[in-house]
């Protein structure tokens, strides 16, 4: 139900940093799990970190755990990624998604925005 747009991406250097950021409509947001994926060309969609709508709780993939922090907005309608220390292998397309179960699993989350693309180069 929910409608998410992402922002942010853009081109950097390894070791460099972005912050990407999703902004989504819908009563029911502020409460869903949020969480980020990505995925490379030619590869299947992958968990990077989540949020419960509390906030209280976070999870990361082991690949970006230290390295990226996912957090809300104030305004409990965004979620952003801050992304440090990042890695050629980190480059993909980012998505911003929403559901109601705690999972790393895409299929589990209903609400997805179209992406931004997050290039490291070395």
């Amino acid at each position: 139900q929910a409608q998410l747009v992402e922002s942010g991406g853009g081109v950097v250097q390894a070791g460099g940093s972005l912050r990407l950021s999703c902004a989504a409509s819908g009563r029911t947001f502020s409460s869903l799990v949020k969480a980020w994926f990505r995925q490379a060309p030619g590869e299947e969609r992958q968990f990077v970190a989540r949020i419960t709508g509390s906030g209280a709780v976070t999870y990361y993939a082991d690949s970006v755990k230290g390295r990226f922090t996912i957090s809300r907005g104030n305004d409990k309608n965004t979620v952003s990624l801050q992304m440090n220390r990042l890695r050629p292998e980190d480059t993909a397309v980012y998505y911003c998604a929403a559901g109601t179960i705690e999972s790393t699993q895409s299929k589990y989350f209903t609400s997805w925005g179209q992406g931004t693309q997050v290039t490291v180069s070395s």
